[in-house]
């Protein structure tokens, strides 16, 4: 089958919305078909283009004006599905559901070529609080215009349990994983660190508000002001309990609004400068050199503050594949009852560190028993999912 993956924007080789992108078209291919990618970004000679694969199939041209297009100017890519005979295309949602969006489904659709979009989260108006007047007017647009540009369509991919989005039915999978990508965790036992032991924790995230890594922070804190009440009044804080340092590692960008204004002022209000290290975006052996310091990661603790309940996120199937045990705060029901899974609750708590110290100091999985629990989440399977409900 020739499949168009359609994507309305451009890619960067350190985003991990990219790289999933890359891994779906990977999956489709594995499934035996000829998939081509189709997107949005900018030649060599600086004009803004829709390509596909390498080639160009539209030049918008330069500046503002070049972006205003590629919003109106879909006939492209309806030329290039019937020049190609394309069957069937896979299209990821850009919250960007426009008249000029509805014509070319419509026109696909006549033309008998199926399609599906991906809604990588849902529901995602509540994520545009405290956004830009012009992004809130984006979001206004794709709310007029959402339910006619889907019922265009045979369906919706999800990847939460609604059985209906925008008045269409939904395909629900799960994340996948790309198991060539992701190496084996190797994981230190308690790290020595100034004569005593230590355990660290990882977050991998570009970070926003839904990650919930603040109470993390608030959670190291607590955890630091109970074990200095306990050892001034000579009680532990825990009958028997095993009190090693906590180092949370975040990696990946952090925007310097939510640095000042929520992170640093948790942290000055504690004195935990030394147990929270920002490492920046990294990528390949330094993020693995990052994890293999690590025992245990951290997944998103906040999606309640988006008004989301359930989510089948692609950083739990990372954790998961790395083989590395973790905590979130959503529900997932591929991993809500797994014995390498912490679950926190879905509320403001500062997250409950001794918790997790107690849950390390008997943990005996390998990480290659983790790995092998998700073997069923590779794209090739999610991806063949989506066309069995559709062919």
């Amino acid at each position: 089958m020739k499949i168009l993956f359609l994507v309305y924007h451009g890619f960067s080789e350190h985003s991990g919305i990219s790289k999933k992108i890359h891994y779906q078209v990977k999956g489709l291919r594995e499934n035996g078909h000829d998939v081509r990618l189709c997107y949005y970004a900018q030649s060599p000679n600086g004009h803004w283009c829709r390509f596909v694969d390498d080639d160009i199939i539209q030049d918008y041209g330069k500046g503002a004006l070049a972006g205003l297009r590629q919003r109106i100017a879909y006939n492209c890519i309806y030329d290039y599905c019937i020049r190609e005979k394309i069957e069937f295309v896979y299209a990821r949602c850009f919250m960007n559901a426009n008249p000029f969006l509805i014509r070319l489904f419509k026109k696909l659709r006549k033309a008998g070529i199926h399609s599906v979009t991906e809604i990588p989260t849902y529901p995602y108006d509540q994520e545009f609080i405290g956004y830009s007047r012009q992004e809130r007017l984006k979001l206004r647009i794709d709310q007029l215009f959402r339910h006619r540009l889907y019922q265009q369509m045979d369906a919706l991919v999800t990847f939460s349990d609604a059985e209906r989005i925008f008045g269409q039915r939904t395909i629900r999978i799960s994340n996948g994983v790309d198991f060539d990508s992701i190496p084996l965790h190797q994981p230190p036992l308690y790290l020595e660190r100034a004569g005593g032991e230590a355990l660290h924790l990882i977050g991998v995230a570009e970070v926003h508000d839904w990650h919930g890594f603040d109470r993390v922070m608030t959670g190291i804190g607590e955890y630091y002001r109970q074990k200095q009440t306990a050892l001034a009044t000579s009680h532990s804080l825990r009958e028997n309990s095993h009190q090693p340092d906590v180092f949370f590692h975040v990696v990946g960008g952090v925007h310097p609004n939510r640095m000042n204004n929520v992170f640093a002022p948790i942290i000055n209000k504690y004195g935990i400068q030394d147990n929270v290290i920002f490492h920046g975006q990294l990528f390949g052996d330094e993020l693995t050199k990052v994890f293999n310091q690590c025992q245990f990661a951290i997944g998103s603790l906040g999606r309640h503050r988006s008004g989301i309940t359930v989510i089948k996120t692609l950083k739990n199937r990372e954790y998961a594949t790395r083989g590395i045990p973790f905590i979130y705060s959503e529900q997932d029901s591929d991993f809500d009852q797994l014995p390498y899974v912490l679950k926190a609750p879905a509320d403001e708590s500062p997250i409950d560190i001794q918790q997790i110290v107690d849950f390390m100091n008997h943990f005996t999985m390998k990480p290659e028993d983790i790995r092998h629990t998700v073997e069923h989440l590779t794209w090739t399977i999610q991806m063949q999912h989506v066309l069995y409900s559709i062919f």
